[in-house]
């Protein structure tokens, strides 16, 4: 689940101490073996070791495969390093040079790892700043992908064609009764999260013309998706690539003021790795570009609802863009 990528706390932390204690494992899940197509070889590639890695909830597995599959079409020996068990210990073994690559959420490395107190919504400027602060550290990040893993609401397909519903702003649109909100707990906390929102969208929490508190109710996350398309709310918090938006007819609103902060994906390098082999961020920028919200939806979906391996998922996808073949 993409909440995952979020949750960081005490076990994260013990999570660090036990990797670093024990080292990296690596995954239990091949991927077949591939050539080249439109991800060319890498000068000085041949016989040379590159170690990817990825987080453990099915986007990062689905990702972290399509690591594997770029540096192998480019001519690497792939050491599978995905299925890290959380963002810290994945941080961690970027930062230490025991991973090569990752694909990361730029939202979670500038207010996670980098702890900076101000949200950045402008993907483009996000990318940015997290690229700038993040080149001390010995990382270097490629190219965005249009993939943005942020927060939104969803709502059932009827009601939001009823309604001529679109952004969030439409919300306003619907009378005060109807603005029925089904959210997470850490949502209804966080700075960033729901008061945030309201008020940025001027729906003031309480009142009887905004949001009345009644019309709020708190739900485990995965019961969000549920009780939205069963219409126990017409508005639920979703996060943008989530595969159950597709597998339940929920129409994703569009945070038309800008303000949940940029989650993109971007290939992130150890600088070192890059230095020796430059050619590699083009490989991987002519993946991402390939990658958007509803590209990862539908695969998060076959993983998530159809139950297929990741592995899979991401080696079907990448022989369907053109991006690698079969070996022959």
């Amino acid at each position: 689940m993409n909440l995952k990528r979020r949750s960081l706390g005490t076990l994260a932390a013990v999570a660090v101490l036990g990797l670093s204690g024990c080292g990296l494992k690596p995954s239990a899940t091949e991927v077949p073996q591939v050539e080249p197509a439109a991800i060319s070889h890498v000068q000085g590639s041949d016989g040379q070791k590159l170690t990817v890695g990825a987080k453990n909830f099915t986007e990062q597995l689905i990702l972290g495969k399509i690591g594997v599959l770029t540096a192998q079409a480019a001519g690497f020996d792939v050491q599978d390093m995905t299925n890290i068990p959380g963002s810290q210990p994945a941080r961690k073994v970027m930062l230490n040079g025991e991973v090569d690559m990752e694909w990361e959420y730029t939202g979670t490395a500038w207010l996670t790892y980098l702890n900076k107190p101000e949200s950045i919504n402008d993907p483009q400027q996000m990318w940015e700043s997290v690229r700038k602060a993040d080149e001390p550290n010995g990382l270097t990040w490629g190219k965005p992908s249009p993939l943005n893993n942020t927060y939104s609401f969803g709502v059932r397909e009827d009601y939001a064609k009823k309604h001529n519903l679109k952004n969030i702003s439409d919300i306003a649109k619907v009378p005060p009764k109807e603005r029925t909100l089904c959210i997470e707990a850490e949502f209804n906390s966080r700075p960033d999260g729901l008061n945030g929102m309201l008020k940025k969208y001027g729906l003031e929490r309480g009142s009887a013309n905004g949001i009345p508190d009644e019309n709020i109710s708190i739900m485990d996350t995965g019961t969000v998706y549920t009780a939205t398309a069963e219409g126990a709310c017409n508005f639920g918090e979703i996060f943008t690539t989530d595969g159950r938006i597709n597998s339940l007819n929920l129409t994703v609103l569009e945070d038309d003021q800008k303000y949940f902060p940029a989650y993109s994906a971007a290939p992130v390098f150890s600088t070192e790795t890059l230095n020796k082999y430059p050619g590699l961020a083009a490989e991987y920028d002519k993946v991402a570009q390939r990658m958007n919200n509803d590209v990862l939806r539908e695969l998060n979906y076959k993983v998530d609802v159809e139950g297929q391996e990741p592995s899979k998922v991401a080696y079907e996808w990448m022989v369907s863009e053109g991006l690698i073949k079969p070996q022959q």
